[in-house]
């Protein structure tokens, strides 16, 4: 089973302090969204007012269709799985993953039998009789998303479920997680404050600041076209250039650059959006901006790529950071002619009036 869910107008205060500040979001059914953002943006609190455990200040939250509205979490048609897990100790995994199914009522057979189903479902066929204490992290993850998923929700809240996990076992149980989801087709609602596992598992990301919702979208969207100067600069790296618009142009330190921009701008690129070219002469498929010549300050390799910072000659004070390819041997002082693509243009405040 599956449902859309609709916030509208959301907002959370306690005392002096606003949580959420008029958020309204539409979820589809079946749907795996991320609330994605820094530590104390609201995300937690809007996850605690879907499953019912916050009553919001003002606003209203409908699931299927039915305004939640005085609805206790026990009778909503949510499941909350915690970065804890919470696994009972005592229990068999088969007994951990019943456990709603036996306060639901089912009989012993029927919830055992379901109970196997889904540990079959997560990758631990056959482990039914063994305890929690005997299993790795990433096992008694999978447990606790097979009782989540015992009950049926509706709608699967899961509060920073990775976090406790290292980084390479979190990759793989990204890539698990986005799988069951699209074979249970529940719709699931995430929070971390990872971009990267927002973007290996999110069919939208849902970007929060300050209680708000900053950008929303697919992964690609918001990475490569963000609405917001936070949005660029939360999202992976960014080089980050003030300039004015001519119309025509935008005049910056580096120079005019050929880009149709009005009033205060900031130009924003990532770094694998900048390439290294010789001084004198463009390369064969030239992209859109020309920065200038640049001098080379530093490097470091990364495996997939070279991480260079690069001082142009006409901002010397300037660092751009940009990924070379894997086989480029860079090296420190050297100059060379820095190219840009795939450029995004933000509004950006004008700068105080000295006096």
């Amino acid at each position: 089973m599956t449902a859309a869910v609709t916030l509208k107008d959301l907002t959370m205060r306690y005392g002096d302090f606003t949580a959420l500040d008029g958020v309204s979001l539409a979820l589809e059914a079946g749907e795996f969204v991320v609330l994605l953002g820094p530590s104390g943006c609201g995300k937690s609190t809007l996850l605690a007012i879907l499953g019912g455990f916050v009553t919001p200040t003002s606003g209203r939250v409908h699931i299927g269709g039915r305004d939640m509205a005085g609805v206790a979490p026990k009778d909503r048609p949510t499941t909350t799985m915690f970065q804890d897990y919470a696994l009972f100790p005592h229990m068999t995994l088969v007994d951990n993953v019943a456990f709603g199914l036996r306060m639901r009522g089912m009989g012993r057979r029927a919830r055992r039998a379901r109970a196997e189903e889904l540990l079959a479902l997560v990758g631990l066929e056959g482990a039914g009789r063994r305890h929690p204490d005997a299993l790795s992290g990433g096992q008694r993850q999978r447990v606790a998303l097979a009782r989540a998923l015992a009950v049926e929700p509706q709608v699967l809240l899961l509060d920073e479920p990775l976090g406790a996990l290292d980084l390479k076992l979190r990759r793989q149980m990204q890539d698990e997680l986005k799988a069951i989801q699209r074979r249970v087709g529940t719709t699931f609602v995430h929070v971390t404050h990872d971009q990267e596992e927002a973007m290996a598992i999110a069919d939208r990301i849902v970007l929060m600041n300050a209680g708000r919702i900053e950008d929303e979208g697919p992964a690609r969207e918001v990475y490569l076209r963000p609405r917001s100067l936070f949005s660029a600069a939360f999202m992976g790296e960014v080089n980050q250039i003030p300039g004015q618009g001519t119309g025509a142009a935008l005049d910056t330190q580096l120079g005019r650059l050929p880009l149709a921009a009005s009033g205060p701008m900031m130009l924003c690129l990532r770094p694998e959006a900048i390439a290294a070219g010789p001084v004198h002469g463009a390369p064969e498929a030239p992209p859109a901006i020309d920065l200038g010549p640049a001098r080379l300050v530093e490097a470091t390799f990364f495996g997939t790529h070279h991480r260079a910072h690069f001082a142009p000659l006409a901002a010397p004070d300037l660092r751009l950071v940009a990924h070379l390819p894997q086989g480029a041997a860079p090296e420190p002082g050297a100059t060379a002619r820095l190219w840009a693509r795939a450029a995004v243009l933000l509004p950006h405040p004008a700068p105080e009036p000295t006096r």
